[in-house]
């Protein structure tokens, strides 16, 4: 991937937008104007994009990790199999998106606007969904098994994410059975965990903000 220095940036951005396979890692690109840009495999890792005008934008299989896109306009962006692991998306206005096999682990989405986005076999393992704005039903659960890592499960799609496993809850109970059964003080986590879950499927209760990332279906 060719390196571009700013200047090149702003020419490009003034031009074509064609940015597909640039190497932009690291570069300071906030609030800039990459509305309908094509970064299609573009290398953004660790890049400074909070509040840039993304909507439309082609980012599909872009290194996207730990950049900033804090507050960023993605809506109706091409995310598709893009890298966000470790992203910081707090705020960001994600209505619309394609974020269709993207890896989204350990992403901050808290207080993100997915209306309406497709999150289809997305990583969600570890994303912080607090506050954020979910079509679908979510709730994470933090620190719990060896690695103390966030649990994510999504109610309406029956789909589990922990670690590098994702599946539905009955496969992710028939799996921590297989995985723990001599470490009983993780497997008793975990099963809690299954349990609560089930509690909360089959309970008509409204469940508070004290249940991280768990929005009821309106």
């Amino acid at each position: 991937m060719k390196k571009y220095t700013d200047d090149e940036i702003k020419v490009i951005l003034e031009s074509h937008r064609n940015l597909s396979r640039a190497n932009l890692s690291e570069v300071n690109l906030s609030r800039a104007d990459l509305s309908e840009a094509n970064l299609s495999g573009a290398d953004l890792s660790e890049a400074n994009l909070s509040r840039a005008n993304l909507s439309w934008a082609d980012l599909s299989r872009a290194n996207l990790s730990e950049v900033n896109l804090s507050r960023a306009d993605l809506s109706g962006a091409d995310l598709s199999e893009a890298d966000l692991s470790e992203a910081n998306l707090s705020r960001a206005d994600l209505r619309r998106a394609n974020l269709s096999e993207a890896n989204l682990s350990r992403a901050d989405l808290s207080g993100a606007n997915l209306s309406g986005a497709n999150l289809s076999g997305a990583d969600l393992s570890g994303a912080n969904l607090r506050r954020a704005d979910l079509d679908k039903r979510y709730i994470v659960i933090s620190c719990i098994g060896s690695r103390k890592d966030s649990t994510t499960y999504c109610f309406d799609d029956d789909k589990i994410w922990c670690g590098c496993f994702s599946g539905t809850l009955e496969e992710f109970e028939a799996q921590i059975n297989k995985t723990h059964k001599h470490n009983p003080k993780y497997l008793l986590e975990y099963l809690k965990t299954v349990e609560y879950i089930k509690k909360l499927k089959n309970s008509k209760e409204v469940v508070t903000d004290e249940t991280p990332n768990y929005r009821p279906q309106s």
